[in-house]
């Protein structure tokens, strides 16, 4: 069946200067291998786009190797397997893997980790139940971690990691929660659907000014998805012993000179903040505790979550592109099979 049947993959066709555009990527019909032994071909119904995707468009050393010009991009997927050479992933199952950016994956068994779809739809494993969901949870117990009465403020807050954080902090403890978005309809849905006590619209004017207001008493814990000047102003913003999780800085992604550090970093002293970078890949260890933590809360409803989807692996490139522009509320997923 596979070695007769072809299928198709997104590659990257060349490194952008800024910001990424859509002839950086190419779409290729490939022919759909057939599964070696202990390996297993799995149909992706659901891939992800993420930000952190953008640094490695760039040729440069990182915590995860850059793609590869002229070959097929990789990414977190869900899918079905149609093909087994292993006897631990049987033909029918639902994985979820990293080799996304295409229709038909091959991959070895180990690299496969079975999901149950029928606790939650397979795409949530992509999104509440997948990184975006560990992220916002191991920044909020490990990283910087909430205690009762804390005042929690996140940036990015409509976003993927963002909208499941405010909501963990809530569980966690926090007084009060404070998220920053861009435009009215994303700050409104921040206090009506995802149960923020402040939402501080970007485009509307300083991210310092808005902060102040919602805080007058100053913030704890900072989940900082974007750097730039929201950095700045939740240092200025932040009470002594603050902790901030450095997930994140989408704002300078695109840039093409050197960005330089917030001007207030000295208030990192005279604070005694902890400023603690976070890659989601070292907290594997919390993997069980929240699945079984957001399996529940997804299952009585007080874990809310937004997606927006983008149907056809030809939309992949402009569902990123759109992405890193902010178009999305929640987790930004391609549909590729049902």
């Amino acid at each position: 069946m596979a070695g007769e049947s072809t299928g198709r993959e997104v590659r990257l066709a060349s490194r952008p200067k800024g910001e990424p555009t859509l002839a950086d990527f190419e779409i290729a019909e490939v022919p759909v291998p057939e599964p070696g032994e202990g390996q297993v071909l799995v149909r992706n119904t659901w891939m992800s786009v993420d930000p952190y995707m953008r640094g490695r468009m760039d040729d440069v050393e990182s915590y995860i190797p850059p793609f590869k010009l002229g070959e097929a991009m990789t990414g977190g997927a869900v899918g079905e397997v149609v093909a087994s050479r292993a006897d631990s992933v049987p033909v029918g199952a639902t994985v979820s893997h990293f080799l996304g950016w295409r229709e038909y994956a091959v991959l070895d068994a180990a690299s496969a980790t079975v999901v149950d779809a029928d606790t939650a739809p397979a795409r949530a494993y992509l999104g509440p139940l997948g990184s975006t969901g560990l992220t916002a949870y191991a920044s909020l117990v490990e990283v910087a971690p909430v205690r009762e009465g804390d005042v929690v403020f996140v940036s990015a807050a409509a976003g993927a990691v963002g909208s499941v954080a405010g909501q963990i902090a809530r569980k966690l403890g926090a007084s009060r929660v404070i998220g920053s978005a861009g435009g009215p309809r994303k700050t409104a849905m921040l206090l009506e659907d995802f149960g923020f006590d402040a939402a501080i619209d970007y485009k509307a004017g300083p991210v310092a000014d808005q902060l102040a207001k919602a805080a007058p008493d100053g913030i704890d814990v900072y989940l900082d998805n974007v750097g730039g000047d929201h950095l700045e102003a939740a240092l200025g913003a932040a009470r002594t012993g603050g902790r901030f999780a450095l997930v994140g800085a989408i704002s300078v992604y695109n840039a093409t000179e050197p960005v330089p550090g917030p001007s207030n970093l000295f208030l990192a002293v005279k604070r005694e903040l902890s400023l603690r970078g976070m890659l989601v890949g070292s907290y594997t260890h919390l993997v069980p505790e929240y699945t079984r933590r957001a399996s529940a809360w997804l299952a009585d409803g007080s874990l809310r979550t937004e997606e927006t989807v983008r149907e056809g692996i030809d939309a992949a490139p402009e569902a990123f592109l759109g992405m890193l522009r902010g178009e999305n509320i929640g987790k930004m997923l391609v549909h590729l099979a049902d």
